[in-house]
């Protein structure tokens, strides 16, 4: 499924759909480089206040906002709420932005889990299909994300949205835009509290203007 392929439904008027992707911000597991999928695990005080940041930066940025989406993991919706309210608005949950569920890897590094289980790892890391033990592959966390993407579309043409998720569900989004292989997925870098944006034109057209922009969080400076 291509979730940026033209939609007849989306208006022709020119303006196109803005995604303003933001990565949730930090949480302990983040500093520890752990993987965090389904596990409930709140923001640090760092955290907390990368999501003042990007607030900030998007409602003083892009004007009008039509929708704002989170996952509805705590430290996705903790990350929303400020932006949500700094656009004037209530975030709306969507199941289809959750992190992938990472199984029997929850809560362990990269280092151990290709330790305890080197094949399944291996395996895991050049395979879009393969599912870390008990847990979900990157392609159904495609399929989803996918379909959430074609839903913001056609209900908000022309506007922007901000989707407010997870690592593996907005590089999967990156990854569809930028008509790219599943390396990038490994690849790609997106820090807490980081801003990508992804543009659908009427006609089908995609840009990909900027991918983790963190000029807000103080680590390099906003504007020309």
């Amino acid at each position: 499924m291509d979730p940026f392929r033209a939609l007849s439904t989306v208006a022709s008027a020119g303006a196109p759909t803005r995604l303003l992707l933001v990565r949730h911000g930090a949480t302990g597991h983040t500093a520890a480089g752990r993987y965090s999928g389904r596990g409930e695990i709140p923001l640090s005080a760092e955290g907390a206040a990368q999501a003042d940041a990007v607030a900030a930066r998007i409602a003083g940025e892009f004007g009008a906002v039509a929708a704002v989406a989170t996952s509805p993991l705590r430290r996705c919706r903790d990350t929303a709420g400020p932006v949500a309210a700094a656009c004037g608005l209530a975030a709306t949950v969507e199941p289809d932005l959750a992190e992938c569920d990472f199984g029997r890897w929850e809560g362990l590094t990269f280092g151990a889990a290709a330790s305890a289980w080197p094949a399944e790892h291996a395996a895991w890391l050049v395979s879009t299909a393969v599912a870390p033990p008990g847990g979900e592959s990157f392609d159904a966390v495609a399929a989803r994300v996918g379909r959430f993407v074609e839903n913001a579309r056609r209900e908000n043409p022309g506007g922007n949205v901000v989707v407010v998720s997870h690592a593996s569900p907005l590089k999967l989004v990156l990854r569809a835009a930028l008509g790219a292989g599943a390396e990038a997925l490994h690849r790609l870098v997106l820090a807490p509290g980081g801003l990508s944006i992804v543009e659908v034109w009427p006609d089908g057209g995609v840009a990909v203007p900027r991918v983790n922009d963190t000029c807000h969080l103080g680590e390099t400076r906003c504007g020309p």
